[in-house]
């Protein structure tokens, strides 16, 4: 009886380990689901078109290096594929601190500068933990996905939510096809 019960126990108590995990929105989704939804701009970014290089746990666009995690399966099919580099992100930088109503005074300073550009340069960074976020995906062609980044400029950890676009997807498209055949159509970015 007592094997039986141990059993029972050790069978009970390991469920949740065998179960799929699915992400529901946290407390901390709240911003990025009123960002989807009030301030959404559908944009078209083209894939990486320079010498990439894909190497243990690199990849080398040009002369900019992104590491991930090999484990991290999403992540390095988004990087293999060149739909997120560095260049893109540093693009992305300017064109939301040129855009975003922020301190004038701030753009005025920065754009006195020699080099102003420079400050949003992005290298070296790490990309880790990629999830897809189902709660943000309602269309079968588009698929949102939340990837941490740790940039050794910044204390914090920056998080890229990236929609991606597979016109030709239906319902049953594996998740390494959907990204093989997407583009990049949405960045968003927050600090952690």
């Amino acid at each position: 009886m007592k094997l039986l019960y141990t059993a029972g126990l050790s069978l009970v108590l390991s469920m949740p380990v065998f179960a799929q995990k699915t992400e529901k929105p946290g407390p901390k989704d709240k911003a990025v689901i009123e960002h989807f939804k009030n301030d959404y701009k559908k944009k078209s970014y083209k894939k990486f078109a320079g010498n990439m290089v894909v190497k243990d746990n690199q990849v080398l666009f040009d002369s900019k290096v992104v590491f991930y995690d090999k484990s991290d399966k999403i992540t390095k099919a988004i990087l293999q594929e060149g739909l997120i580099y560095p260049q893109l992100l540093t693009d992305f930088q300017i064109d939301k601190f040129e855009n975003e109503d922020s301190d004038r005074t701030q753009k005025r300073f920065a754009k006195l500068q020699k080099n102003w550009k420079d400050a949003f340069d992005v290298n070296n960074i790490r990309f880790y933990n990629a999830s897809e976020l189902a709660f943000l995906s309602t269309d079968d062609k588009v698929k949102r996905f939340r990837i941490l980044c740790k940039d050794p400029k910044f204390p914090n950890t920056m998080i890229y939510y990236v929609e991606l676009t597979d016109k030709n997807a239906v319902k049953g498209t594996s998740l390494e096809d959907f990204i093989k055949n997407s583009k990049v159509t949405h960045i968003y970015q927050r600090t952690e």
